[in-house]
């Protein structure tokens, strides 16, 4: 029986805090048995994860998948170099954009749908340390006026 939905193996959280997201793809990805079951049972890290783009096609680097329990001689190495699998329109469009500037690829997260392993992918430029601060005080003054508003709400002030 296929699986219905999305579920989350893993998730790159400081690929927002350290990059700005210009545009997202998803993509699917070429895994060996053994890797399939590790996923399964939720063991994965995006944390040092990239991607790049080798004699127009997608490569995933530094995806950090263990090996799985009760695997034998079969299993797979954690840290190999795994392909994406994309449209030819959608890699020739991602070869365009990262000569044009200073872009990168960097998987956000990692999910089953349907049943199929896929990596959401993100077309991203880094940010300086200016940058990450005012997100920060952004986000910290939107938190305030919410908590205000809800206060008020509540007939607390």
């Amino acid at each position: 029986m296929k699986e219905k939905g999305r579920k989350v193996i893993a998730t790159n959280r400081k690929a927002r805090h350290n990059y700005a997201i210009i545009d997202t793809y998803e993509a699917g990805i070429a895994l060996v048995g053994t890797e399939v079951k590790s996923l399964r049972e939720g063991k994965a890290s995006l944390v040092d994860a990239f991607a790049t783009v080798d004699d127009g096609e997608v490569w995933l680097r530094g995806l950090h998948i263990p090996e799985y329990g009760h695997g034998s001689w079969t299993n797979h190495a954690p840290r190999r170099t795994r392909k994406l699998l994309l449209h030819r329109r959608e890699i020739d469009s991602l070869v365009g954009k990262i000569r044009e500037g200073n872009q990168t690829l960097v998987p956000l997260s990692m999910y089953f749908s349907d049943g199929k392993v896929k990596v959401e992918l993100a077309l991203a430029r880094g940010k300086q340390d200016y940058d990450k601060r005012q997100d920060l005080a952004r986000r910290t003054a939107e938190r305030e006026v919410t908590r205000e508003l809800g206060r008020r709400v509540k007939g607390m002030r």
